[in-house]
C-alpha cells in the first residue's frame, strides 16, 4: 500500500523484511543472515577486537572479516555464520514450533543476546 505523507513522498509499507520487499529469490534465508551477521558485529565491537584478533578466534581470513562486519555475505551461509558465533563463545539455539493460527506458513527469526 503506498501512502502519501504531506510532503507528497509516496511511502510504501514494510512487509517486515527488507529483502522481501526488495524481490529477492529466499528473502528469509537473507535476513536470517544478515541477523547472524549483526551478532557477530555486535560481539566484536562489544570485545573491541581487531579485524585481525577477530580473524584469529572465528579461524577465518581477515578479508572475510571485513566482508562481513561490511554486510556482504553472499559467500556466508546461515550454518557458517553460526559456526563463528560458536567460535566467539555464543550458543546458537534452534527451536521448531508451529506456526501461529494466522499464518499459513512458517518464518525464521533470529533472537539473542550478547554476553561478551
Amino acid at each position: 500500500m503506498v501512502k502519501r505523507r504531506k510532503t507528497g513522498i509516496p511511502v510504501t509499507a514494510s512487509s517486515g523484511n527488507v529483502f522481501a520487499d526488495l524481490g529477492l529469490a529466499e528473502p528469509e534465508e537473507e535476513l536470517t543472515k544478515a541477523q547472524l551477521a549483526g551478532h557477530i558485529r555486535r560481539i566484536v565491537k562489544q570485545r573491541q577486537l581487531t579485524q585481525t584478533a577477530a580473524a584469529a578466534l572465528m579461524d577465518i581470513d581477515q578479508p572475510k572479516v571485513s566482508a562481513l562486519l561490511n554486510g556482504r555475505l553472499e559467500n556466508f551461509s546461515s550454518q557458517r555464520l553460526m559456526r563463528l558465533l560458536t567460535a566467539l563463545g555464543q550458543d546458537v539455539e534452534i527451536t521448531v514450533k508451529a506456526a501461529s493460527r494466522n499464518r499459513a506458513q512458517g518464518r525464521i527469526k533470529v533472537v539473542g543476546e550478547i554476553r561478551a
